[in-house]
């Protein structure tokens, strides 16, 4: 990279650079590198499979698949509008969870049905097989909510991921308060209706 830098080229190009790298050391290197093109503004394209790369290092996130780019844009508009599953699912972590069923006028019935409420939708999806998404931090404590049972707790310090079973389907919660329920225990959880997200079950594109 130092004798890249000294060349003072038009555009640099890196590929996957800090993936030998221990996790510490990475993060170190994420920043330093940022500051770097802060300084110099030289084009970057920078290649990489850790999304948690791309989101804090990127002006500009392109996905591809296959070959493909499934969508192009600033961090934060593909984390909070994913135009399809593929992108709702590499981009955040923990990955965002999905649950699958049909879109109602009560809200999302799962295949297990439980009934899950909804930011808008299209008035004509009523019925519609969908697939409903969700990020860990959008889900929320509530006792008066939907029921779930407590799978596994994983305690992070200042967050606390907990993976439970709703309607027999498991997701992943990630809780900034800490949480005195046990494995087997039964918790009440929402989602945060301004940040659900709907995908049409067939094509897997943004209802």
């Amino acid at each position: 990279m130092g004798r890249a830098i000294v060349r003072d080229p038009q555009v640099f190009l890196f590929d996957e650079p800090l993936s030998n790298l221990d996790a510490k050391l990475r993060v170190q290197m994420r920043t330093e590198i940022k500051e770097l093109h802060q300084r110099l503004k030289t084009t970057t394209v920078y290649v990489t499979h850790d999304q948690i790369e791309a989101m804090t290092m990127a002006d500009k996130i392109v996905v591809m698949h296959d070959g493909i780019v499934e969508q192009m844009g600033a961090p934060l508009d593909l984390y909070d509008r994913p135009n399809n599953l593929f992108v709702a699912g590499f981009i955040g972590s923990p990955s965002m969870n999905f649950l699958k069923g049909k879109i109602t006028a009560a809200g999302f019935e799962t295949e297990g049905g439980v009934i899950w409420p909804i930011g808008q939708h299209p008035a004509d999806s009523n019925g519609k097989a969908a697939v409903f998404g969700i990020r860990p931090e959008h889900v929320q404590l509530n006792p008066n909510g939907l029921k779930a049972e407590v799978v596994v707790i994983e305690p992070t310090g200042s967050e606390t991921q907990v993976v439970v079973r709703c309607g027999g389907q498991e997701l992943t919660c990630v809780f900034r308060e800490r949480i005195t329920a046990k494995p087997g225990e039964t918790i009440g959880i929402t989602p945060d209706t301004s940040v659900t997200h709907l995908f049409d079950a067939a094509t897997g594109k943004r209802i």
